[in-house]
């Protein structure tokens, strides 16, 4: 059983997932309202995203989309977590999602990881980014 994010925008759906693409890689795909035939469209119309979906090189997934309401309410209680190589890559991944943000804790060393940071991105989705643990 698989657990993936599903994370919902208020009209920048696109930009974000260009974004994490840009940091994490990955194939993008994107469905907007217009892209799907106009009985089976989302009500309100508009060109918002119904569905993005980044495949992650490592075949990890996360999915999303525009919320129709526009509610761009806070996104609480949640954070999505990636995993590094190296304590390198930690860095820069954090500190890409972490640009236009907000760093919640630099990525440092702990008990558990090599490196552990968080951050808020430009799109106040919050993360938590982690060195993978050595295989025995």
């Amino acid at each position: 059983m698989a657990v993936t994010p599903y994370l919902f925008f208020s009209g920048n759906c696109t930009e974000a997932f260009e974004r994490y693409r840009e940091i994490l890689g990955g194939e993008l795909q994107i469905m907007r309202n217009s892209d799907v035939p106009e009985a089976d469209r989302m009500p309100g119309g508009g060109d918002f995203v119904m569905h993005a979906s980044l495949t992650l090189p490592d075949g990890g997934l996360l999915l999303g989309s525009d919320d129709p309401t526009g509610d761009d309410g806070p996104k609480t209680g949640f954070a999505v977590s990636t995993s590094t190589p190296d304590i390198e890559a930690a860095r820069t991944v954090h500190a890409a999602l972490a640009d236009g943000g907000t760093v919640s804790m630099p990525v440092t060393a702990t008990f558990w990881s090599a490196g552990f940071g968080m951050c808020v991105d430009r799109f106040g989705v919050s993360w938590m980014v982690d060195v993978e643990h050595a295989k025995q």
